[in-house]
């Protein structure tokens, strides 16, 4: 909530409550008459009021001083007003504090409003400094009167030490702060900030707003731009920072010299630019957030779960880490069985195994609870397909009372892979991890899937991310925000310097595939189901891979 509605909020509760009450004192009229100032943003009007309650010596509280000031910081967006709501609101200010009533962060964010408008970040700056001294924690809006007068101001230092004392409370930037910084570093010419804020915004959103966009257009098309990053550079190390970081940007500077080429473009359905023909990245969660990913999952599982039976599990998974898909059965085997003579339907999950076979030439790993493992084992239709995938490896029951959300996410997450679900992970199990980086893994994880009259249809992760993406030829590619009918509509700026594809001296293109995890590093369970295939989608799975040793877990259904 912006101070605006905070203020036009508690205007609407104390107005009831006058109302309710029903007294025509001098002090309920004030305050009907400063209700009256505040949603009109009169500000002639409320200094009229403010000396009247001062001749009447009527006490002003904590709603009195913030309503005053709300209209003072609404007022400076007329200049013909700037000058009255700073003498004004500052007088208010002081008033508050010496009749010792505690400011708020909306409060102390009204006043650097008042000081920033009138070209004085350094006050600005201070004002939000001392909300600690009030236990007041400051929130982006309150840091963003003083950095962006630094940043009109040309202050870019300044602007940057604002960021800093934001990073060290806590507090994150979103796009209009990180446009802003990025501006006066191109118009101060600090190549290294504009390179650093850049991937900022690629952190920050998918998409950049236009007037971003123009920002980084202008670096780009300008004299220093050229001048900026090195003739050579090590490709072995850029590549390996990119598989590091999950693809799609290296983030070890600029690569090579001379003048820019930025233009507008399109990318195919495939995600390939129509202009440099680069084929954009399919962009992962990074190999230390997706251990960590990893832990946190286990860590909760072992508190809520028998540890013994996870640890066991865990351990079997180290084992047999060959997995290039993960399968919540129960997920499939219950989809749209929401009728009358609805059960488990075995012949879905069934064709989902083999259409991931089909696309890959390996098996998937199916989880199911023991519980249904045992009532499906009694089924004689069911007995041989389930006693198969037992013996191959295909199957994991997970422990009675166990949640097995647990275990196919940790699966699915340790070895990197995909995971055929349609659970939008949403309920308490996964709020619980707490992770920002748990959409960016789904994306890029997990299928969704579908059954029409029978027939099943897998949606495969996208083959390449909508986001700001940084190649190993040094080169950029930007998607600007719009409403787009579909993808291949969309703007997106092509950043290249001429000869980028030959710099290095190295064919790095062959660097750029989808996804560096497992099958969808190369593709496999991308493609068309027809163009991957090396069995036959009937063939029987007995034969086709080696027996495994089963755990005990796994053993006894």
């Amino acid at each position: 909530m912006d101070i605006s509605s905070s203020f036009n909020s508690e205007i609407t509760i104390q107005t009831k409550n006058m109302r309710k009450n029903n007294k025509h004192t001098p002090e309920s009229k004030f305050r009907h008459d400063l209700g009256l100032c505040s949603r009109k943003k009169n500000l002639s009007a409320a200094i009229s009021l403010y000396e009247s309650s001062l001749s009447n010596k009527i006490r002003l509280d904590h709603y009195h001083f913030n309503a005053f000031l709300y209209i003072c910081s609404e007022a400076i967006t007329d200049s013909s007003n700037m000058a009255s709501a700073f003498e004004f609101g500052f007088r208010v200010f002081d008033h508050m504090l010496s009749s010792e009533i505690k400011p708020t962060e909306a409060t102390i964010t009204a006043v650097a409003r008042l000081a920033a408008a009138v070209g004085d970040g350094d006050q600005a700056f201070e004002l939000v400094k001392t909300m600690g001294k009030y236990s007041v924690t400051p929130r982006l809006r309150s840091f963003e009167p003083a950095l962006f007068c630094y940043c009109r101001n040309l202050e870019a230092d300044k602007a940057y030490e604002v960021e800093n004392y934001m990073v060290s409370v806590g507090v994150s930037a979103e796009e209009p702060v990180i446009a802003a910084l990025l501006k006066v570093s191109v118009e101060t010419g600090r190549g290294d900030r504009v390179y650093d804020y850049l991937h900022e915004l690629r952190k920050t959103v998918r998409c950049v707003r236009e007037s971003t966009a123009d920002i980084i257009e202008t670096w780009f098309g300008a004299a220093v731009a050229e001048e900026v990053g090195v003739e050579e550079w090590e490709s072995e190390r850029v590549q390996e920072k990119v598989l590091r970081n999950g693809g799609g940007w290296h983030g070890v500077g600029w690569l090579g010299k001379g003048k820019w080429d930025v233009r507008r473009v399109n990318v195919d359905v495939g995600g390939g630019c129509l202009y440099c023909g680069e084929q954009l990245g399919c962009v992962d969660i990074d190999i230390d957030e997706t251990e960590k990913f990893a832990q946190a999952i286990a860590g909760l599982a072992m508190e809520r779960e028998v540890q013994s039976n996870f640890k066991e599990f865990q351990d079997w998974l180290e084992a047999h880490a060959e997995y290039e898909a993960i399968v919540d059965g129960a997920n499939i085997g219950l989809y749209q069985q929401n009728f009358a003579e609805g059960g488990f339907c075995m012949s879905q999950l069934d064709a989902v195994v083999k259409e991931l076979h089909s696309r890959s030439s390996k098996w998937p790993l199916v989880f199911l609870h023991k519980k249904r493992v045992r009532s499906l084992l009694e089924n004689a239709s069911h007995r041989k397909m389930l006693e198969e995938w037992l013996a191959q490896g295909v199957l994991y029951g997970t422990p009675h009372g166990s949640n097995d959300d647990w275990y196919w996410l940790y699966a699915a997450v340790k070895l990197k892979c995909l995971l055929v679900t349609n659970d939008e992970m949403r309920d308490h199990i996964f709020e619980l991890l707490g992770r920002s980086f748990f959409l960016k893994w789904k994306e890029r994880h997990q299928v969704r899937y579908t059954f029409l009259k029978g027939d099943l249809k897998l949606e495969m992760p996208p083959s390449y991310s909508l986001g700001i993406q940084e190649s190993v030829k040094g080169t950029w590619h930007v998607p600007l925000a719009g409403e787009c009918t579909d993808e291949s509509s969309r703007t997106w700026l092509c950043i290249t310097r001429p000869g980028s594809c030959e710099a290095s001296g190295r064919d790095n293109h062959k660097f750029l595939e989808p996804c560096d995890s497992k099958s969808i590093s190369n593709g496999k369970l991308h493609g068309h189901p027809d163009s991957s295939r090396i069995h036959d989608k009937q063939t029987s799975i007995t034969g086709k891979r080696k027996e495994r040793s089963l755990s005990p877990s796994r053993l006894d259904c």
